[in-house]
């Protein structure tokens, strides 16, 4: 009995490590998912123009549309925030796409995900460790009282990111055709990520350079 117990334990752990790659893979895929469903049912209504006029309209949308919002939704639960916030942004995504229209709640998705990171590095500012901080232990378990000065900052600017990034996703959601909103989000945004993370890299090592 001992070895089929180890045996569970340790596909436990692989199975949730595979879980949670799929959800960030697919998190990150989300603005193409969209682009392509959502362009394949433009195409498909407007050659039948009896129901061109109604292709993403929330009560008359394609059951693809809905599938991919509750894959949306199950994709939140695999965030790092407490369960009931997964759960509040979980039923805001399908609300959005129920009293507006759907399309709305699948553009809706990167700034609820923006949203949920921005909940998570603030509310560290204040109870806990700052998430930085907790990343740059790892490597650093005896970190100096200006490395902790340091990481509270960036965690800071992660702040000001996400609220940047939020409140740009919600202008393309709103305003942007699904080209734009597609660009953005699916590649602009994580252009700007890695920026932000390659600047702060840089701006540590002249630290470390200046303050052996």
């Amino acid at each position: 009995m001992k070895p089929l117990s180890t045996g569970n334990h340790r596909r436990r752990p692989l199975l949730t490590v595979l879980l949670s790659a799929l959800g960030v893979v697919a998190a990150l895929c989300w603005p193409l998912l969209v682009y392509a469903l959502l362009s394949r049912l433009t195409a498909t209504s407007a050659m039948d123009s009896a129901t061109a006029s109604s292709a993403t309209a929330s009560g008359h949308a394609s059951p693809w549309i809905w599938a991919l919002i509750v894959f949306g939704a199950v994709l939140m639960q695999r965030l790092p925030i407490a369960w009931p916030l997964r759960l509040g942004l979980a039923g805001l995504l399908v609300g959005v796409s129920v009293v507006s229209e759907a399309e709305l709640g699948l553009r809706a998705y990167p700034v609820l995900v923006n949203l949920a990171m921005l909940s998570v590095f603030a509310t560290s500012l204040w109870h806990g460790m700052p998430v930085i901080e907790r990343l740059a232990r790892l490597q650093e378990p005896d970190l100096p009282p200006a490395g902790v000065r340091y990481t509270r900052q960036v965690t800071r600017v992660w702040c000001g990111f996400f609220i940047f990034n939020a409140s740009i996703a919600s202008w393309t959601a709103l305003y942007a055709d699904l080209a734009t909103w597609t660009l953005y989000n699916g590649l602009i945004s994580y252009a700007l990520m890695g920026l932000l993370f390659s600047g702060e890299w840089l701006v540590r090592r002249r630290l470390r350079s200046s303050h052996p």
